[in-house]
């Protein structure tokens, strides 16, 4: 693809992202995020109607009556957005590729966060940190951000997101907002996570093809693995192979649905050939 093709694309993504993020997004990334952050400002005395859970109990001991925290919010807040770039993003069956759904839902997000005036960083990984670009603000900026996600050729098709959590928590000091973007076709990523979440208010997408939910009766082909470029010889005929294959596809789902959930982080799915708006509107609303 040369520059002339690229910044056609990455015009036509930021001409329908941008409308998304201005018109249905703003308002809900602010309302889902803003606020979370927060710092301490001072202690006062506890008054009719203050939350309960507010009250300082080391002050209200010594003081003998109850005081509570009074917190500010922080009018800055930083997003990063986690992409998975690994080889099995390069799969489609229906109306777009898993990287197109990818690439649209990380420039909605990030112009969500511009029109609140939020730092946003970008972090594209495989199963090594393929790129890194720090927190900034911006338009030109989320435009960089856009066409590395159009243009950016991986080094590596394999993916370990344990590893990109890891990076996360060791580049990031300060609470971020962080969208972690991927088919989570992945696994033993549970301690990491559990670790990012402590730190950063974190939530998976996982975008995913309905033709990756069951395998069809095709007979006997060949089928390559996306991620290791293994080919093998696959009987689709075999009702026992196809059982087994929605097993461990299955087993993949519902990993990274508890294990979001035990760590304390939002998730949602979204397959490619649905309004990855609507589920994202409906798990902002939510929150």
């Amino acid at each position: 693809m040369d520059t002339k093709d690229i910044l056609k694309k990455v015009r036509k993504i930021e001409i329908k992202t941008r409308r998304l993020s201005d018109h249905i997004f703003s308002g809900e990334y602010h309302t889902s995020f803003k606020g979370r952050g927060m710092t301490f400002s001072e202690v006062r005395q506890y008054q009719f109607g203050d939350d309960v859970r507010a009250i300082d109990w080391n002050v209200t001991a010594r003081a003998n009556e109850p005081y509570i925290k009074v917190f500010e919010e922080e009018r800055e807040l930083t997003m990063m957005l986690m992409v998975d770039v690994s080889g099995s993003e390069n799969f489609g069956t229906h109306t777009a590729f898993k990287k197109d759904i990818v690439t649209e839902i990380a420039a909605t997000m990030a112009f969500s966060a511009t029109q609140n005036n939020d730092k946003i960083g970008l972090i594209l990984f495989s199963d090594q940190i393929e790129l890194y670009i720090p927190p900034r603000k911006g338009k030109s900026h989320v435009l960089r951000i856009i066409r590395e996600l159009i243009e950016f050729q991986p080094k590596s098709r394999k993916t370990d997101v344990s590893q990109a959590l890891k990076f996360l928590s060791g580049v990031l000091k300060k609470k971020a907002i962080v969208f972690l973007i991927s088919d989570f076709m992945a696994a033993d990523y549970e301690q990491t996570l559990k670790i990012a979440a402590k730190k950063h208010d974190i939530t998976g997408v996982r975008v995913y093809d309905p033709r990756e939910e069951q395998m069809p009766n095709i007979g006997i082909v060949n089928m390559a693995d996306a991620e290791t470029g293994e080919t093998v010889l696959v009987n689709t005929g075999s009702k026992q192979v196809r059982l087994e294959y929605e097993k461990y596809y299955q087993e993949k789902v519902r990993y990274f649905k508890e294990t979001f959930s035990r760590c304390g982080a939002g998730s949602v799915s979204s397959r490619v050939d649905e309004s990855y708006v609507t589920k994202l509107l409906g798990y902002f609303k939510s929150r």
